[in-house]
């Protein structure tokens, strides 16, 4: 581990130190606040779970909620995230898996409803909605064109006062006919950073990844590799700082075309998603104080 990285593995993260210039346009956050692994290295020690969104929105504008993947949220949930949060805060969340991977979006109206009639009552501060699905072998689907078949119909439906990302595990499932049912519908290609999706620079040289006014990022990482190397998600385990020198003069193209940019950080991607974060703004301040020189 190179000395930046360990800096940001060890140092306290609850004393200003994520603090930096704001980016305009760019949001980011992680996947999910509920880690008591970050009790005393990124919430003040003797943080209760009950006071962990609360701790972290002093930090970050915006979160993506894991939760609502498992199961939909109940009006009280939603409306204490509202009320544990400032303005201007952002919620995304993911659509639950009932829908996604369960019913893999056939005869799910009743759902769909549900989900969304609970997050409606986030008002301004509700965020983009992930669907987030699994990755489909030629068993599941002979090609991108047959689940397009069911996608299309889907995003036709939903109301078009939420914003909505799209995340397939398929690198060859991102072609132009898909990317046209998305922009058609102005849904977003969630960007993701997974051992089986190309590297951003490659993805976006190839074609335009971009179909709404607004980007969604996740950084993923590979799950069943770093979970043999830890189970405790309080420090920073693997260098990422080449990746996000990949990533951010992507980021930098998106911003200048005048979208927002959400992006998510999850524990299994470095280690530990607050520290990921950090590495990202100094990482983006070292490339930036090289392009000013």
């Amino acid at each position: 581990m190179n000395p930046a990285l360990a800096v940001a593995a060890s140092s306290r993260l609850d004393e200003g130190i994520l603090d930096h210039l704001p980016i305009p346009n760019l949001h980011l956050g992680t996947s999910s606040w509920s880690s008591e692994d970050w009790v005393g290295v990124f919430y003040p020690p003797g943080t209760l779970p009950a006071d962990f969104l609360a701790a972290y929105a002093k930090h970050f504008d915006t979160v993506e909620v894991d939760s609502t993947f498992y199961r939909s949220p109940s009006a009280a949930m939603v409306k204490n995230w509202h009320a544990r949060t400032p303005p201007g805060f952002k919620l995304a969340a993911k659509f639950p898996q009932s829908i996604t991977h369960e019913k893999v979006l056939a005869n799910c109206a009743a759902e769909v409803k549900q989900f969304l009639g609970a997050m409606e009552l986030l008002g301004d501060k509700l965020g983009p909605l992930l669907l987030q699905f699994p990755y489909f072998n030629k068993q599941a689907f002979a090609s991108v064109d047959d689940f397009r078949v069911l996608l299309e119909p889907f995003l036709d439906q939903l109301p078009r006062s939420f914003s909505y990302a799209v995340e397939i595990r398929n690198k060859y499932w991102i072609t132009p006919r898909f990317l046209e049912v998305l922009r058609k519908y102005k849904v977003a290609l969630a960007l993701i950073d997974h051992p089986w999706m190309p590297p951003i620079n490659q993805l976006a040289g190839k074609q335009d990844v971009v179909t709404a006014d607004y980007t969604y990022i996740r950084w993923l990482g590979d799950r069943k590799g770093i979970e043999e190397k830890t189970k405790h998600w309080d420090r920073l385990i693997v260098d990422r700082r080449q990746e996000m020198r990949t990533w951010i003069p992507a980021i930098r193209q998106l911003l200048k075309r005048g979208l927002r940019v959400f992006g998510f950080f999850n524990n299994h991607y470095a280690g530990f998603a607050p520290g990921s974060i950090r590495l990202f703004y100094e990482t983006w301040e070292e490339m930036q104080s090289k392009i000013e020189s």
